[in-house]
C-alpha cells in the first residue's frame, strides 16, 4: 500500500494540474471576453463619432449649398441689370467674358424668348435650346411664366458633363433670359470630406482595424478603408448581412480572408462597422496565459515540496488546521490569516499564504481600477501610511516627463510627490473631464495632456496617470481644421459664427464694440502679376495686420476669398472705440508685404465698419459694415483713377 506521502503527493499533483487547466481556461475565456468588450467599446465610440461628424457635415453642406444657390441667383440678377443698362455688351464675347469675370461666374448664356441661346461667354453653345437636354429642360417652364426665377441643383451640364450650378431669370423688359453657371468647387470639396472612406481614414488609429459602411436597402458596401471593396455586396468580403442586422454586440466573421471580430451600428440608411482581426485582437492572450501558467506552476511546485517535506510530522493535523482557516477565507472572510507555526516550514507556508492572500486582494482592487481606465500608456503609483516612500510603476517617469533620478527623489517623500501631482491638477483642460496639461520643459508649449485618477482606501492611496496627448491633440486638430481658415489661420465663417454666438450670449460684457469689414485691394493684380503663391502671401499679410490689431479684445475671420471680418469689443467708451477704428483706417495704405527677398509691395485694403449695441443683431451690423466697405472701395478706386 502506498504511503500517505505518496497518496497526498499524487492527489496534490492531480488537483494542481486540474486547477491550472481550469484557471487557464477561465482566464483565457475572460481575456477573450475582455478583449471583445474593449473592441466593442472602441467601435461604438468611434462609430458614434463618425455618425456625429456625418450629421454635422451634412448640415454644414446644406447651409453652404443654400448660400451658393442664392449667390448664383443674385449674380444672374446683377448681370441682367448690367445688360439692361448696356444692351450692346451681349454682342461681344470678350465683353461677356469680362462681365463673367467681374461677377465671379464661369458661364453666361443669353436666351431669346423662344428658349434659344444666341449670346454669351461660350459661342460653342449658341443654338442650344431648352429641348437640347434634360439639364437644360429644367428651365423650360420659364417660357410660360416670366415671373419665374429658377436655380438648378448641382448637375452635369449638357455639353460637357461638367458639374455646374445654373440659375436663370427674365430681364425686366421680358425680352431675354439671362442664365449664369458657376462651378461649385468649394461645395464639391466639402462634399468629398463627408465621404465615408475619407472619414474612416481619419478615425483609423489601428492599422489592423477596418471600417465598412453597408447600405441598409441593397446590402452593398458604400464606404470602406479598402476602396476596392466599395460597390460589392457585403457577402463578397465575408460579412453576413443577417449578422450585421441582428448582432449589435458584435460577431465573428472571416473578412477578406482574416478571421475578425466585427461590430456594426445603424446610422441613418447605412450600417457602419469596425472589424479587427483576431490575430491583432488576441495577440496579448498567449503571453499572458504563458506567464500565468509559469506562476501557477511555481506556486504548485512550492506547495507540493513543502507538503512532501513535512508529511511525517504533524502533517494531517496541521493540514486540517490550515484547511479549516483557509475554509474561512474561502467563505469570504478575507481578513482571516493562517497561523500554523509548529515548524519553520509551516511558518514559511503560513507567511506565504498570508502574503499571497493580501497580494491577491490588493491586486484585485488595482486591476479592477486600472482596467476601468484605458488601454493607453499609463503610470501607476501607490502609497501606504506605514511608509513615507511612494511605490511607482516603470512607465511613470516617461508619463510625467521625469528622469528616473527625479522621480526617485520625489517618491522618497509622499508630501512632495502629492504637491507635484497637485501642481498638474492646477492646470485643468477646459471642457475635458479629469484631463490636465503638463507643460513642456521650462514651461514652453506644447506639453502633455494627462488624465489623472486617484482612490484612497484602507490607509492607502492608489493613483493612475494616463498619457492622452495623442487623443486630445487629434480631437483639437479636427476642431481647428473645422473652424479655422487653412491659409491665414483666422476663423472661417463657421468658426466666426460659433465665436460670435458665444460672445453675444453675454452682451453686457462686450462693452463698446464694432464690426469692421475689410477687403484686400489689388489681390487680382498681385495674382496676375506675381502668381497666386504671392497672392497667398499678400492675403496672409492682410490677415496679420487684422489679427495683430486691437488694444482690447478682438475676433478676426476670413469671410471669403479676399474679405475679412474684424470684431472689436471690450472698449470703455465710444470715443476710444472710434479712435481705434480711425487708427485701423489710417493703416489702409501704410503697410507693406514682403513677397520674397527682393520684392516688397504696398498693402492696400478697403474698410467699412459699424458700431454695435447690446440689443444689436450682429448679422445686421456685418451687412452694414459690408455695404460701407464696398462704398469705401468705390471711393478708393475713384481716387486711384
Amino acid at each position: 500500500m502506498r504511503t500517505l506521502r505518496q497518496i497526498l503527493r499524487r492527489y496534490v499533483i492531480a488537483l494542481s494540474v486540474i486547477s491550472i487547466v481550469i484557471i487557464l481556461g477561465v482566464t483565457i475565456c475572460l481575456q477573450i471576453r475582455s478583449e471583445q468588450r474593449h473592441a466593442y467599446d472602441i467601435a461604438t465610440q468611434t462609430l458614434s463619432q463618425i455618425g456625429q461628424v456625418l450629421n454635422e457635415n451634412d448640415h454644414a453642406i446644406a447651409e453652404a449649398n443654400e448660400a451658393y444657390r442664392q449667390e448664383c441667383l443674385n449674380n444672374a440678377s446683377v448681370i441682367a441689370r448690367v445688360i439692361e443698362g448696356d444692351p450692346d455688351v451681349i454682342n461681344s464675347v470678350s465683353s461677356m467674358k469680362d462681365l463673367a469675370f467681374i461677377s465671379g461666374v464661369d458661364e453666361i448664356h443669353i436666351f431669346d424668348d423662344t428658349g434659344r441661346i444666341f449670346a454669351g461667354t461660350h459661342p460653342q453653345y449658341y443654338g442650344y435650346t431648352f429641348d437640347s437636354g434634360e439639364q437644360m429642360g429644367f428651365f423650360k417652364p420659364m417660357l410660360e411664366d416670366k415671373s419665374l426665377q429658377l436655380v438648378q441643383e448641382i448637375t452635369p451640364n449638357t455639353a460637357e458633363g461638367r458639374m455646374m450650378q445654373y440659375s436663370a431669370l427674365w430681364s425686366r423688359s421680358g425680352d431675354i433670359i439671362v442664365q449664369v453657371g458657376m462651378e461649385p468647387t468649394r461645395i464639391m470639396e466639402d462634399m468629398e470630406k463627408t465621404e465615408l472612406s475619407y472619414l474612416f481614414s481619419l478615425f483609423r488609429v489601428n492599422p489592423e482595424a477596418s471600417y465598412f459602411a453597408i447600405d441598409v436597402t441593397s446590402g452593398r458596401i458604400v464606404g470602406s478603408t479598402n476602396e476596392s471593396d466599395i460597390g460589392h455586396p457585403a457577402s463578397d468580403v465575408g460579412l453576413d448581412i443577417n449578422d450585421v442586422e441582428s448582432k449589435p454586440d458584435g460577431f465573428s466573421a472571416t473578412v477578406n480572408g482574416r478571421r475578425s471580430f466585427c461590430v456594426f451600428q445603424q446610422v441613418d440608411d447605412a450600417y457602419l462597422g469596425r472589424t479587427v482581426s483576431n490575430a491583432d485582437l488576441y495577440h496579448r492572450i498567449p503571453e499572458i496565459t504563458f506567464s500565468l501558467f509559469l506562476c501557477l506552476t511555481l506556486v504548485v511546485g512550492v506547495l507540493s515540496a513543502a507538503i512532501s517535506f513535512c508529511i511525517n510530522r504533524f502533517v494531517v493535523e496541521k493540514i486540517n488546521d490550515i484547511n479549516r482557516e483557509l475554509g474561512h477565507i474561502t467563505l469570504g472572510n478575507l481578513t482571516e490569516t493562517v497561523d500554523v507555526r509548529s515548524s519553520r516550514e509551516f511558518s514559511e507556508l503560513t507567511n506565504h499564504l498570508n502574503a499571497m492572500i493580501k497580494s491577491l486582494l490588493n491586486n484585485s482592487k488595482k486591476m479592477s481600477y486600472v482596467l476601468a481606465k484605458t488601454s493607453l500608456l499609463i503610470g501607476v503609483y501607490e502609497h501606504n501610511e506605514n511608509r513615507s516612500q511612494v511605490v511607482c510603476s516603470g512607465y511613470l517617469p516617461e508619463v510625467l516627463n521625469l528622469t528616473e533620478e527625479q522621480l526617485a527623489e520625489l517618491a522618497s517623500d509622499f508630501d512632495r510627490f502629492e504637491q507635484f501631482i497637485d501642481g498638474i491638477r492646477a492646470n485643468p483642460v477646459p471642457g475635458e473631464e479629469s484631463i490636465f496639461l503638463l507643460s513642456g520643459e521650462d514651461g514652453r508649449q506644447p506639453g502633455k495632456y494627462l488624465k489623472l485618477g486617484e482612490t484612497a482606501e484602507n490607509n492607502s492611496v492608489f493613483g493612475v496617470v494616463i498619457d492622452v496627448t495623442e487623443a486630445v491633440t487629434r480631437r483639437k486638430q479636427i476642431e481647428r481644421e473645422r473652424d479655422r481658415d487653412l491659409l491665414t489661420g483666422l476663423y472661417n465663417r463657421r468658426g466666426l459664427d460659433n465665436k460670435l454666438a458665444a460672445l453675444f450670449e453675454s452682451p453686457d460684457k462686450l462693452g463698446f464694440s464694432a464690426f469692421a469689414m475689410i477687403d484686400a485691394d489689388d489681390l487680382k493684380m498681385v495674382n496676375d502679376t506675381y502668381g497666386h503663391d504671392k497672392g497667398d502671401i499678400y492675403l496672409k499679410r492682410v490677415s496679420e495686420i487684422i489679427q495683430d490689431f486691437g488694444p482690447h479684445h478682438s475676433v478676426a475671420a476670413r469671410q471669403s476669398g479676399d474679405e475679412f471680418v474684424l470684431f472689436l469689443y471690450g472698449y470703455e467708451s465710444k470715443g476710444e472705440l472710434l479712435g481705434a477704428l480711425e487708427e485701423l483706417a489710417g493703416m489702409q495704405d501704410r503697410t507693406h508685404a514682403q513677397l520674397d527677398e527682393a520684392l516688397e509691395i504696398p498693402v492696400r485694403f478697403s474698410l467699412g465698419y459699424s458700431l454695435t449695441r447690446e440689443d444689436t443683431d450682429y448679422c445686421d451690423s456685418i451687412k452694414k459694415a459690408d455695404r460701407l466697405m464696398y462704398a469705401n472701395k468705390r471711393e478708393r478706386k475713384g481716387e486711384i483713377l
